[in-house]
């Protein structure tokens, strides 16, 4: 009779174990998400078609970015990292050479068009993802993710967390310039 109930407290102290263990490894540092790597990596992107966040009457339909590298990154005006990361965005829409396509992320539209008005809109067109179907169809954890989708269609990178110039020059220019625009 004592093994009923020492089962339940045995297990709920290797659990309480693993989450001590994994906890400590994030707050040291030595555990990050963003170096998770996506399965999706290789594989093509998910297809979508969504109203533009400036015209939602206009549907914008994910193929015709089809035969051409593009970046698409997962926003919010909730988002701080997406505020942090906004200029960097901005700068990036200069010298690029890709398009840089906006996803607004389960965000309200006037808070995100304030804050494009606000802060400048970088990207080549901004789709809503009102209900965050497509963003659970890239795999996204959470707001800022960036993805660079070949001309094949296949995505290339996918980089959780703020876009940042280290980032781009060391992950996706590499990428372009490797032919991945061809």
């Amino acid at each position: 009779m004592k093994w009923r109930y020492s089962l339940p407290a045995v297990l709920f102290l290797a659990l309480g174990c693993v989450f001590y263990f994994t906890l400590t490894k994030i707050g040291r540092g030595t555990l990050d998400v963003r170096e998770i790597p996506s399965p999706l990596i290789g594989k093509p992107a998910p297809h979508f078609v969504l109203p533009s966040l400036l015209g939602p009457t206009q549907l914008i339909d994910s193929n015709i970015w089809r035969g051409q590298t593009y970046l698409l990154n997962v926003w919010g005006s909730w988002c701080e990292g997406c505020k942090e990361e906004h200029s960097t965005l901005i700068a990036l829409a200069r010298v690029a050479g890709v398009p840089l396509i906006g996803m607004a992320w389960k965000d309200d539209h006037a808070s995100a068009e304030a804050m494009l008005t606000e802060m400048g809109n970088p990207y080549s067109a901004v789709v809503a993802d009102d209900e965050g179907r497509v963003a659970i169809d890239f795999g996204v954890y959470g707001a800022p993710e960036t993805f660079l989708i070949g001309a094949d269609g296949t995505i290339l990178v996918k980089h959780v967390g703020a876009m940042s110039d280290t980032v781009w020059r060391s992950t996706f220019a590499p990428k372009i310039r490797n032919g991945a625009s061809r």
